[in-house]
């Protein structure tokens, strides 16, 4: 089951973030340990479950196998 990153568009301070999202939890906080996202971004509330993460950890997750998607295949 692969994990996605959609396109980094999001600002949030200095930084500018993406969703990082999962066809499943267990396969999406695997790939957040791998890149060092912490468990409490977590947003489990979501109408997607994902985490939100920076530019830097995005690159880390497709070098970790997470495929790019663009908003619509986000949806």
């Amino acid at each position: 089951m692969p994990v996605y990153v959609d396109k980094a568009i999001y600002p949030f301070g200095r930084m500018v973030m993406c969703h990082m999202l999962a066809d499943s939890e267990a396969e999406l906080h695997e790939m957040a340990d791998a890149i060092g996202v912490r468990r409490r971004w977590f947003q489990a509330n979501a109408s997607t479950p994902h985490y939100d993460i920076c530019k830097e950890k995005r690159v880390l997750a497709i070098k970790n196998g997470a495929i790019e998607i663009d908003r619509r295949q986000t949806v």
